[in-house]
């Protein structure tokens, strides 16, 4: 089956700069002309994404001292 013509692979950029929504947004794009990329477009999105929640999960859990008030004095 013949599909639509490839696109550029600028369009990973969409993802790695805006994250899931990028990926949607590329594989709503591309999904009828290169359904292939639309798709790794889409699973770079996810990845990245949780990469980044377990990032600031890591981060969150370095940092015992942060009080819900952020120890501020008024």
């Amino acid at each position: 089956m013949e599909y639509g013509k490839p696109r550029s692979n600028a369009w990973y950029l969409l993802p790695v700069f805006v994250g899931l929504i990028g990926g949607f947004i590329a594989y709503w794009v591309l999904r009828h002309d290169d359904p292939k990329k639309a798709k790794k477009c889409l699973y770079l999105g996810m990845i990245l994404a949780a990469v980044g929640i377990m990032i600031n999960l890591l981060i969150a859990a370095e940092i015992p001292d942060l009080a819900p008030n952020f120890n501020v004095h008024v």
